[in-house]
């Protein structure tokens, strides 16, 4: 079986080799295991604050299936989702939400304003953090590091 988190994983590898804050994110039709889409962060290279991978790959994977629920699929990504992406997930109906690193200052599921604990998220998917956590940090702080004197 592929694992989908290594394949986000190279996906923010590439984020971060073109200057992006390493995020990568992959989706999965849960039923068949084909990979919809997979991306990684382009807020520098869009000039977009919202071109994050989990949105870009949101998008994507809309377009392929024809249409903005995605009620069947899995979302793989190296960060906690932050509070409009953890919005834009429940938006698009993903069934299963995995992601690596934790991210206690701009995450929005498990931390900050815990999205799919509010009374008005509409829907909440069943959320799994934590997966190779190690290597997400590591690839995060190496990032930072090296932007850092």
């Amino acid at each position: 079986m592929t694992n989908y988190m290594d394949m986000a994983l190279v996906e923010a590898q590439a984020a971060g080799a073109r200057g992006e804050v390493p995020v990568g994110c992959v989706i999965v039709n849960s039923a068949t295991g084909k990979v919809l889409a997979q991306t990684g962060n382009r807020t520098e290279e869009l000039s977009d604050p919202t071109a994050h991978a989990e949105l870009l790959a949101l998008q994507k994977a809309g377009r392929k299936l024809g249409s903005p629920r995605l009620s069947g699929c899995d979302l793989y990504v190296t960060l906690e989702p932050c509070a409009m992406c953890a919005t834009a997930i429940s938006f698009a109906r993903i069934r299963r939400l995995y992601f690596a690193a934790y991210d206690p200052k701009m995450g929005g599921v498990q931390h900050g304003p815990e999205i799919y604990n509010q009374p008005t998220c509409h829907h909440a998917p069943e959320v799994y953090g934590g997966i190779n956590e190690q290597v997400a940090a590591e690839l995060l702080k190496n990032f930072f590091k090296e932007r850092r004197f």
